[in-house]
């Protein structure tokens, strides 16, 4: 098989291509890169080493895309991810830019090669709103679900599934990768090439860059690290929002178990590590002192745009249907991160410019 990954030197799409070249012998792999977020460079020279071809170019423009080489399947890595893109002084144009038109540049090259596709979405699709009104309780370090009070439609014990409300608001960003789901089945339907959707949540890992929008958990560990300041920011300025954590090592797992089926194809699927891999920021603040001291953490109840207070992801439905589990848990993914960080002490320098 002959894999092509979009955004191939980000921390997302550089560690899936890493796994997938080192334990599936046969396959190949080559990617596209634009190579604007700091640090990204860093990943060429490895995936390199590894025989994998990449290729300087930029989704937004079809004509870099026209000129690459036909793939049997394209994993869509490439994205602005965060939630804020837009809203905080950046185009929303650009968002828009990278986001959607450069998803239907993909699905141009998808129906030209005949090319399935796994388009990687995000949790951050599902309704700003309907998260707010989750009924919680505050426990001694987080906010956890209120088990007296009835759920809303699309929430369990288990998280968030894929019946949660979409409706708008979603942030931006949530609105281009909704959109970029539906065009992408829509194409998969009109032109006969399947195409899986992984809403994932929070990614993370050793080298991930070291800015909060694309991954809080390495960035709060580096900077804890360097007894760089910290904020806890909003809902009474405690850190106790949650999130669940998953590798994108897990995530390169379930790929290919999904293209190894392509009648599951035509699918939305909710992946993340769940609520055994689920941590809020109080709890990392204290994992960290523990592995490296006392540092101080600000507080700041003032509230930020797009922030919620629980967002737990139910997997249940693709754990069923290609007997996938997350094997790394949030424990040894914290020890990964953490111990890149104190190996290269200027990544926040490299990655977060």
């Amino acid at each position: 098989m002959r894999i092509l990954i979009t955004g191939i030197c980000g921390f997302v799409g550089s560690s899936i291509a890493t796994h997938i070249s080192e334990n599936y012998p046969g396959v190949d792999i080559f990617g596209i890169d634009s190579f604007i977020r700091s640090g990204s460079e860093q990943n060429r020279s490895r995936l390199n080493r590894l025989g994998i071809r990449v290729i300087h170019g930029d989704l937004r423009v079809p004509g870099d895309v026209h000129r690459l080489p036909d793939a049997e399947l394209v994993i869509d890595a490439a994205a602005n991810a965060s939630v804020l893109a837009g809203t905080n002084g950046d185009d929303a144009r650009d968002l828009f830019d990278t986001n959607l038109i450069g998803t239907l540049n993909v699905l141009e090259y998808c129906r030209k090669s005949s090319a399935g596709l796994v388009l990687l979405s995000t949790s951050r699709v599902y309704s700003q709103l309907a998260l707010e009104n989750i009924p919680l309780i505050e426990t001694a370090s987080r906010f956890a679900i209120d088990p007296a009070k009835a759920l809303p439609n699309g929430v369990t014990r288990f998280g968030i599934s894929e019946e949660f409300s979409t409706a708008a608001p979603v942030s931006l960003y949530g609105a281009s990768k909704l959109a970029s789901e539906a065009i992408a089945f829509e194409y998969g339907c009109a032109f006969d090439f399947p195409v899986w959707v992984n809403r994932c949540g929070v990614l993370a890992g050793s080298g991930q860059f070291g800015v909060a929008s694309q991954g809080i958990f390495a960035y709060w560990i580096n900077r804890y690290l360097h007894r760089l300041p910290l904020r806890y920011t909003g809902f009474d300025g405690r850190g106790f929002q949650v999130r669940d954590i998953l590798h994108p090592v897990d995530l390169a797992e379930l790929i290919m178990k999904q293209v190894a089926q392509p009648k599951t194809a035509g699918c939305i699927y909710n992946v993340g590590g769940g609520e055994p891999n689920a941590m809020s920021l109080f709890e990392l603040s204290q994992w960290c002192k523990e592995r490296f001291g006392e540092h101080k953490i600000q507080s700041d109840s003032g509230s930020r745009p797009y922030d919620v207070p629980w967002v737990v992801i139910d997997g249940r439905i693709v754990q069923k249907t290609y007997d996938w589990a997350p094997r790394l848990g949030a424990t040894c993914i914290l020890d990964e991160i953490a111990k890149h960080a104190v190996a290269n002490e200027n990544w926040l320098e490299i990655s977060a410019a």
